[in-house]
């Protein structure tokens, strides 16, 4: 296949673009650097500098090569920060998206994975399906959900064929620890692994009174390494099926850990102490996110193979070794 890559800079589209390399596919990426690194954008895929809603570098891309399908991860995902700017969300998750899937349908590209997030359930207890019931509480969530209702209303109209995927938390580095992730804007994991080898004092967990086992907020942590293989199998399915019938898949393990449990794996991880420090919950802040993923597992005999929590902390502290080490490609 030939795929283009919006947000392959990025932490979660960086793995994808490897992902599809490993399996013998030609990546495209696409991505304004604005959030990403170019140290992220594999070595050997062809990498264009530019804003999804520029018309003229993208149409000018898409006369120039035939693309199969668009694997669009590009966006802004900090919750707290998208409480703060909301206009910004809306304007870059919906609006430039829009104008981005527009310029492909004009030049007859009309496969789409799409990277969408489980915050458009907003708080459930129990496992959550596909159909549940939608109640994001976000201003990053809601702006996901609009564009994923954009999605379908062209696929009603017969213009494009799509598979979405909702991630639940994701989290760890690549098997060969040829990205990870960089910026940290609140990243549980990521901050952990600073306090781990003291690059930080400490961490801050956000509630300490949630109606759960220890108090502390629930998450369905799924291995970006199973993640990426997820895109690359949507990808194949959907271009390799004629009128494509478009779906949502939900991209998680089926269980969750606390916050506390999350530090406590960490702590036997490095056989030493995280200091930690409670402070008041988070406006947006989601109570219980667990998946239910069988629909993924049956639709196309999925099975992880990262789905030990361990092994998924074991490579963030891995990165965040190499990063400090200064052992990251220029």
């Amino acid at each position: 296949m030939n795929v283009l890559i919006t947000g392959g800079a990025g932490y979660i589209g960086s793995h994808g673009a490897l992902a599809f390399m490993d399996k013998g596919h030609k990546v495209t990426v696409v991505d304004s650097l604005i959030n990403g690194s170019k140290k992220l954008i594999p070595k050997n895929c062809k990498f264009i500098k530019s804003d999804i809603a520029n018309e003229k570098k993208i149409s000018k891309l898409l006369k120039k090569n035939k693309f199969d399908v668009i694997v669009h991860y590009a966006a802004l995902t900090s919750v707290p920060e998208s409480i703060k700017f909301p206009r910004k969300y809306y304007n870059y998750n919906f609006f430039k998206s829009k104008k981005f899937i527009n310029i492909c349908i004009k030049h007859g590209l009309r496969k789409i994975v799409y990277s969408s997030t489980a915050g458009v359930y907003g708080n459930q207890i129990g496992k959550i399906k596909e159909t549940d019931l939608l109640k994001p509480k976000s201003p990053y969530a809601k702006s996901k959900l609009k564009f994923e209702n954009f999605l379908k209303n062209l696929y009603k109209k017969k213009q494009i064929e799509f598979m979405i995927l909702r991630y639940f938390n994701v989290a760890g580095a690549d098997k060969y620890l040829r990205s990870g992730l960089i910026q940290n804007k609140g990243n549980l994991i990521k901050t952990l692994s600073e306090v781990a080898i003291k690059k930080r004092k400490k961490i801050t967990i956000f509630g300490k009174n949630y109606e759960t086992k220890d108090g502390t907020t629930i998450r369905d942590f799924i291995n970006v390494n199973d993640l990426s293989n997820m895109h690359v199998i949507a990808a194949e399915k959907i271009v390799k099926t004629t009128n494509f019938k478009s779906q949502i898949f939900n991209c998680g393990y089926g269980y969750g850990y606390t916050v506390k449990q999350i530090i406590d794996s960490m702590q036997m991880i490095i056989k030493n102490k995280i200091n930690y420090e409670f402070g008041p919950r988070r406006k947006g802040d989601i109570e219980y996110s667990v998946s239910n993923p069988a629909k993924f597992k049956k639709k196309f005999l999925w099975k992880p193979r990262f789905n030990n929590i361990k092994v998924t902390l074991k490579s963030a502290l891995a990165w965040e070794k190499k990063i400090v080490g200064g052992n990251f490609r220029k």
